[in-house]
């Protein structure tokens, strides 16, 4: 049999291994008496204070990352010691094999009956891990106290402060917008909690999209089961690339099993399975094989012992509170940019309050009271920082993540959104990424001869195997024999080529093909197998050893499938087409070697060598019963093989990849293959895909020989090495480095490479890197992550997750494997690779749209606002735009507008730009902020004071020379007007004003919506760009504005003034105007793109 069956009898495994050194470093706990018993008390008074501490840093961040990380190492400490101590009580581990068994009361031969499943289903529940505890006391606190609305709490306490005691008399409007703010604190409170339940329930929406299932045993038979149906007693299969779903006692394992524990120990490499216990702790023993972890190599049986919350995992999860996500590069610089903006605003609005006690104070006694200028100096706090910029990030990462979906992409987490929009570089893996994984037979070949297999199919079809000619025969027995894939049972009923297989794509494709010489159901019966060890990409081979059952004697065999440079030189002797075995000389072996590289560069075939070994005399494989024995012997005598033949498989591309790589290629993004297949093999389908274009395609040569041109061309004095030198790289004039962009290198030929090598390399827009280890992979990420290069990985096996986890972005098929789509940060559901487009385009959009947000929110939250506060204390003016006002258009009017704006169509194709540097393209800089003060920010406090100004003017006849430096004349008696009617006065203006701002973000919110295309181009209201949500922006802030200012609570509270009607309509040209000039100022940058309107442009 192909798997070894053992007892459980305590195993050594060799020290010499490195797997032996790997242990369980984050769960090396000591189950015993007297190490991992914590009292109750000490377990409550930590949770009591971890609580606590808790809250405190929701509001104030006062831990370092050094502390924090200690911390969160504590507490899963904690956690891992009240799991050994419930777990200590366990013995599954200990318990022979039948014991096993008949503790879980199930049959081996047959697993568990659809009702038992049923009724146990009922008792444990699904196989499902409960979230972790949302904790909403502390989240609560959160949404309450930390943010924005920590800036607030502190601004609410001055305004009371400033109503009673400090006021004198106690001002009404003082104590409102105390109010006011713990009113925007509560709405502020109940977005953040409804925005992150909303984020909440789309990812779980998102991620629910993947229904993982593994292989169990249910009423006698094999079956496909979700792996949320397993229930305790079930028997499951696993092998290379499955996610182990529950907890299980391993009962049998193949010789080469590696379980990879990194998902609870972070071990960073896979350790041997075993069926015997290796440690009497049961978190570290090896028969033992936890949810989360993954097998990395080889295949197992295994019983499920602990389902859903029960496993190792679940009872981790619900102990330990999960670590908040990290933070995406634009979060970080959005966080940047309020703190900078926060810490501004402390600094004018302090400048202020001195500038009153020092200045205003002592020379103009009575124009501003204590309260006033407490009241003005943390109104600047409150109206400086766009407090909706935060939120509108959650909300334009969400959005892109719901956009993603519609597409058929699962994104696990926001951060990947962003960073899929600066991918530099795309490796991507050629069997089932580009091609179709859909491998079929075309060619075969003997030692003196070839043919399309389609004519071997119509010549040598048979009903059993001892009708096929002898070639035939062993070409089929080694096919089938020499196979890991098996066809689905429920589709046998099918043709051949439409029947379900279970299995790598190379294999599926050799079982089809066996199956069409001969049925395989009566020829399975005819052999036994005793050993097989799987193929891997580091060794590049496959055996199994066999005996046939109609033989007397019954010996054992060998058949050995792999590639023809690995078991070449392994080969003694050829087989011919009528079945004669010849020794393997010069000759033939060019012809093996030419007919291999010939298939690869013409046909684009996978060529595979298939060989056996058969034994006539002294037979070291007979009477060996230990299946480690027998793999020692079977690897040693891996020699002396005769070829049986070749075949020549094909895998024809996806349709869409042509297209997709030309998008690619236009977005400057860089597409390499990096692939085991064989170079020429690689080539071709390159080609195919359009992943190579150039005629001319370098080698490893090329890259040798510029790397001596470089080191020669520091030798000025050496004109001869140089000129021999360049004689390498250059064959005739026309053909230089400098016009070759094409670049394929072998695996083997990356041993040895220094960082000159691949700084060449990293040059090449088009690179095929083949016959590659998952290691070699792991190195082209590493290398091209190291020149600052933004990496995405695609793939779908296992040997692609190393190289996945180590790229920015990994991103797994749909039909991967499990362990694939864990890796990853992203799955193309759809199997499309066409989907990857979207993807980066979605996240380039996520970056243009939260730009636009920006622009839009800074000219109004700073300058205008900024600059009413400033004239007040300066120039003496009464204040042109109150506070309360400052905080309606700041948490209000503005905030629809720049959610909508996240919705944003883009204004050009995305993908015909450049990827963004992000250490060099920030959210913001300095022409950003010249846009957002320097033109529309002035444009607005223009607009503003001149609408103010006119008003005083209009309506009560107060020249603007008499407003400037007024201090404390501006009070009973100025201009023979009484302080009510001064007062009243103000109000309307200021009030004015305040429309004049709302009507000129109309427009900034119209202009703001293309970087350098015209507004014209972005119609809202039809089109593939339209956005009719803006024009709900309009209604809504002209309500707010008449509430505001219309109702006489509103007035007598918070000073506001009833707008004069006309007043509504004379900002409008100032709109168009703003309009106008952004018109012409995006001309110049369209017409003239070096001129220097055009450097400053954001």
């Amino acid at each position: 049999m192909d798997i070894q069956v053992a007892d459980s009898r305590p195993v050594t495994i060799p020290n010499g291994t490195p797997q032996a050194a790997v242990e369980f470093h984050a769960l090396s706990l000591q189950i015993s008496e007297s190490g991992t018993r914590l009292s109750d008390r000490r377990h409550r008074t930590q949770t009591h204070v971890s609580r606590w501490r808790a809250l405190l840093y929701t509001v104030f961040p006062l831990l370092t990352a050094h502390q924090q990380h200690e911390a969160e190492e504590h507490q899963r400490e904690a956690a891992l010691l009240q799991v050994a101590n419930e777990l200590r009580t366990h013995t599954y581990h200990l318990e022979s094999i039948p014991a096993v068994y008949e503790q879980l009361d199930v049959d081996p031969s047959c697993g568990l009956c659809t009702d038992e499943a049923v009724r146990r289903t009922e008792t444990s529940g699904c196989n499902v891990v409960s979230s972790a505890p949302r904790r909403l006391v502390v989240r609560s606190f959160g949404w309450v106290f930390g943010g924005f609305n920590r800036f607030l709490w502190p601004a609410m306490i001055v305004f009371w402060l400033c109503w009673k005691p400090i006021g004198n008399p106690p001002q009404p409007g003082n104590l409102a917008m105390a109010v006011v703010i713990i009113l925007v604190i509560c709405l502020q409170a109940l977005f953040g909690a409804g925005q992150e339940w909303t984020t909440h329930r789309t990812m779980h929406s998102i991620t629910n999209m993947v229904t993982a299932e593994t292989r169990a045993m249910r009423n006698g038979q094999q079956v496909q089961l979700a792996q949320s149906e397993l229930v305790p007693g079930d028997i499951v299969y696993l092998r290379a690339g499955d996610r182990v779903p529950a907890d299980v006692r391993l009962v049998r394992v193949s010789m080469d099993l590696r379980v990879d524990r990194s998902e609870l120990s972070g071990a960073p490499d896979p350790t041997i399975g075993t069926t015997g216990y290796t440690n009497t702790n049961y978190l570290e023993t090896r028969n033992m094989a936890m949810m989360g972890m993954h097998i990395a190599q080889g295949q197992c049986t295994g019983v499920v012992v602990a389902t859903g919350d029960r496993t190792v995992l679940g009872r981790i999860g619900q102990l330990v509170t999960g670590n908040p996500a990290d933070r995406t590069i634009l979060q970080i610089e959005v966080q940047r940019l309020v703190n900078w903006l926060t810490t501004v605003s402390l600094v004018v609005g302090t400048l202020f309050v001195v500038l009153w006690a020092v200045w205003l104070r002592p020379k103009y006694p009575g124009f501003m009271s204590v309260s006033d200028a407490l009241a003005n100096g943390v109104g600047v706090l409150v109206t400086f920082v766009p407090g909706s910029l935060p939120i509108s990030l959650i909300l334009a990462m969400t959005m892109v993540a719901k956009r993603m979906q519609r597409y058929k992409l699962l994104v696990k987490n926001l951060t990947t959104v962003e960073t899929l929009g600066t991918v530099t570089v795309i490796c991507c893996e050629k069997t089932g990424t580009v091609t179709q994984r859909r491998m079929v037979p075309t060619r075969i070949g003997f030692g003196d001869t070839e043919m399309e297999f389609d004519d071997l199919v119509s010549t040598c079809e048979a009903a059993t195997v001892d009708a096929l000619d002898v070639a035939v025969r062993r070409v089929h027995e080694t096919a089938f024999l020499c196979n890991a894939a098996r066809f689905d049972p429920t589709s046998m009923h099918l043709p051949i080529n439409g029947r379900v297989v279970l299995g790598d794509a190379t294999d599926c494709a050799l079982l089809r093909m066996a199956e069409h010489l001969c049925p395989l159901q009566p020829a399975r019966r005819q052999y036994n197998t005793l050993l097989t060890v799987p193929f891997n990409l580091r060794r590049r081979w496959m055996l199994t050893v066999c005996t046939d059952r109609t033989q007397s004697a019954q010996s054992p065999f060998m058949v050995v499938k792999g590639a023809p440079e690995t078991l070449l030189p392994k080969c003694t002797q050829v087989q011919m087409q009528n079945g004669e075995i010849v020794p393997m000389d010069h000759t033939r072996r060019s012809r093996i070697e030419e007919m291999q590289h010939r298939w690869a560069a013409q046909y684009g075939c996978r060529v595979l060598l298939l060989c056996r070994r058969e034994y006539t005399e002294s037979n070291p494989l007979s009477g060996i019963a230990d299946s480690a024995e027998l793999y020692a012997v079977a690897c040693q005598n891996m020699c002396e093989l005769c070829v049986v033949g070749l075949v020549g498989l094909v895998d024809p591309p996806r349709d869409e990849i042509l297209d997709s790589v030309g998008k690619f290629r236009g977005a400057g993004i860089r597409v390499f293959m990096v692939t085991g297949d064989y170079a020429p093999t690689a080539a071709f389908v390159a080609r195919q895909c359009g992943i190579i274009t150039s005629t001319t395609v370098d080698g490893i040569d090329e890259i040798n020989a510029r790397v001596m041109v470089n080191k020669t061309e520091k030798r000025t004095d050496d004109i001869a090495c140089r000129s021999t030198a360049r004689s390498l790289l250059v064959s005739d004039s026309e053909h230089t480095l400098a016009n070759r962009s094409s670049l394929v290198v072998s695996g083997p030929d990356l041993h040895g490479l220094g960082a000159v090598h691949w700084d060449i390399i990293a040059l090449y827009d088009e690179c095929v890197f083949a016959r590659i280890t998952p290691e070699q992979k792991l190195q082209v990420v590493e290398e091209m992550r190291g020149r600052k290069h933004i990496v995405a990985v695609t793939g779908d096996e296992v040997n692609d997750v190393p190289a996945m986890r180590a790229a920015h972005v990994g991103v797994a098929m749909g039909n991967g494997t499990q362990v694939a789509k864990a890796a990853s940060n992203v799955v193309l559901l759809d199997n499309n690779f066409s989907s990857l487009v979207v993807a980066i385009e979605c996240g380039r959009l996520l970056f243009i749209n939260l730009k636009k947000v920006i622009v839009y929110l800074l000219p109004m939250t700073n300058l205008s606002e900024i600059m009413p506060s400033l004239f007040n204390v300066v120039l003496g003016l009464p204040i042109p735009l109150s506070t309360f006002l400052m905080l309606v258009i700041n948490t209000i009017t503005d905030v629809w507008a720049s959610v909508v704006l996240i919705h944003e169509e883009p204004e050009t194709d995305l993908m015909l730009h450049p990827p963004r540097n992000p250490s060099k393209d920030g959210l913001v800089d300095v022409r950003f902020f010249i846009q957002a003060y320097g033109f529309v920010g002035l444009v607005q406090t223009i607009t503003g004071h001149t609408m103010f100004f006119l008003c005083l003017y209009l309506r009560g006849g107060i020249h603007p020379r008499d407003v400037f430096l007024a201090f404390n004349k501006w009070t009973d008696g100025y201009l023979s007007k009484s302080k009510a009617e001064l007062t009243e006065l103000v109000s309307v203006s200021g009030s004015v004003h305040f429309m004049a701002l709302v009507v000129m973000q109309w427009a900034n919110m119209f202009v703001a919506r293309t970087r350098v295309q015209s507004v014209f181009r972005q119609n809202p209201f039809w089109g593939p760009r339209r956005n009719p949500l803006l024009l709900v922006a309009v209604p809504i802030a002209v309500s707010v504005s008449l509430i505001v200012n219309e109702f006489q609570w509103f007035n007598s509270v918070f000073l506001t003034g009833k707008i004069p009607v006309e007043f509504f309509f004379l900002p409008i040209p100032f709109a168009f105007l703003l309009v106008g000039l952004e018109e012409l100022r995006k001309l110049v940058v369209r017409r003239y793109p070096n001129a220097g309107l055009a450097r400053i442009a954001w």
